[in-house]
């Protein structure tokens, strides 16, 4: 494990221009241990300030969106350690080996190396991977995942599956073996990327499902619980945060008790995780690196509402975490002071 308790780490963001790459580039700029050396944009793009498109950055953040080339490849190995992929799924499959052969380690944000198994990754994206060990790359949910500081690739999870994940994981064993939890979870507008979309407009937005049993996070977090479960993401009129309600059933041997202890015993030493007294609210989360999670059992079923911001413990926040992880820090290292700034 490498110690950087003297160090500065320099670094850099792919699709810094998007609502989670200017996340990450915020948070990297206020890290006591980071350096934001780069933050590139697509190269169809012109080199501008993030204040140009974010203008409350204005003073705060000063750093220089640049249009990424592949000559810039060979130097950005000289020049940084850490890079984060904050890319569409196929750019980040491709970029990714690139970045590795020149030494670099990657933490990508997009859903390119989540899934280990190619088939399903086929059937789920629709492309096939170049990376041979794309099987065992590592996955990403900050609280159940060890990085030894030695791994070139992480795959941070996504957003639904992180608060599914984090509600679900601490009580799998304590479910009826032909349990299918139901996860009914809403996201924020910000969740559909910054490109203009009628479906996301202000005039359209409306509570509405979409991604019925064909969302590409379902076999994601099918995988992380590894077991089947059924899962009906929503889009929400606010733009960022996800509230996630989950049922299922426990074992008739299960008692209130057990399940408060698992919940305990996941979450007693994990700093960005509050078990709370009431159903959390998108408002509580909002623009910071928290997930808050609640449960109830009744008549030996059990509801787990979790909410996280999507786009910082969903996303930007979760990688910064790893990270730290990765580097020996401890976990809310560069977090805790920070909010979110799209």
């Amino acid at each position: 494990m490498v110690s950087s308790s003297s160090q500065s780490i320099p670094c850099a963001v792919f699709g810094a221009s998007g609502y989670t790459g200017i996340e990450l580039a915020w948070l990297l700029h206020q890290h006591p241990h980071f350096h934001l050396v780069h933050a590139f944009t697509s190269s169809a793009r012109t080199a501008e300030a993030a204040a140009a498109l974010y203008p409350q950055l204005q003073g705060r953040l000063d750093v220089v969106l640049q249009p990424w080339h592949s000559d810039l490849l060979i130097p950005l190995g000289q020049q940084v350690r850490v890079v984060f992929l904050a890319l569409p799924h196929e750019a980040s499959a491709e970029i990714a080996p690139q970045l590795i052969e020149q030494g670099i380690t990657v933490f990508d944000l997009s859903g390119a190396f989540r899934l280990r198994d190619e088939t399903l990754h086929q059937a789920t994206y629709g492309f096939t991977r170049e990376l041979a060990e794309s099987h065992s790359v590592p996955y990403g949910i900050a609280e159940f995942t060890q990085l030894k500081g030695t791994e070139t690739l992480v795959a941070v999870a996504g957003c639904y599956p992180t608060a599914a994940g984090l509600g679900l994981k601490p009580i799998t064993k304590l479910l009826r073996t032909d349990c299918t939890p139901f996860i009914s979870a809403v996201s924020g507008v910000s969740g559909a990327g910054r490109k203009a979309n009628l479906t996301t407009q202000f005039a359209e937005v409306s509570l509405q499902a979409y991604g019925v049993t064909t969302h590409r996070h379902q076999p994601e977090i099918s995988q992380f619980l590894e077991r089947d479960v059924v899962f009906v993401p929503h889009l929400g009129n606010f733009k960022r945060g996800i509230v996630a309600t989950i049922y299922a059933q426990l074992a008739d041997d299960v008692s209130v008790q057990d399940v408060e202890s698992a919940f305990l015993e996941a979450y007693e030493s994990q700093p960005l995780v509050r078990l709370v007294k009431q159903p959390p609210a998108q408002a509580h989360i909002e623009r910071t690196p928290f997930a808050d999670v609640y449960w109830q059992v009744q008549n030996q079923h059990v509801v787990v509402c979790v909410a996280i911001d999507n786009l910082l413990k969903g996303a930007a926040s979760q990688a910064v975490q790893l990270t730290n992880q990765y580097f020996g820090l401890s976990t809310e290292t560069g977090l805790l002071q920070s909010t979110g700034v799209v």
